[in-house]
């Protein structure tokens, strides 16, 4: 078998800012890839928490 490259696409969790600071238990996160030469800096995403029940702001935490 041929060896896989790692290439520039590295595996990154999202995690929900809304809901850490609303002090409710549980958190919301999203594991997602991104291209790191593509974008370098930490990424942010809209995408739905279930817990507040709304679309809120993701972060990059890796």
């Amino acid at each position: 078998m041929a060896k896989k490259s790692k290439g520039n696409r590295n595996q990154i969790i999202l995690e929900c800012t809304e809901h850490k600071k609303s002090g409710l238990s549980g958190t919301s996160r999203y594991v997602t890839q991104k291209n790191r030469k593509n974008t370098p800096d930490r990424l942010e995403l809209k995408k739905y928490n279930p817990i507040m029940k709304k679309m809120t702001v993701h972060k990059e935490i890796k």
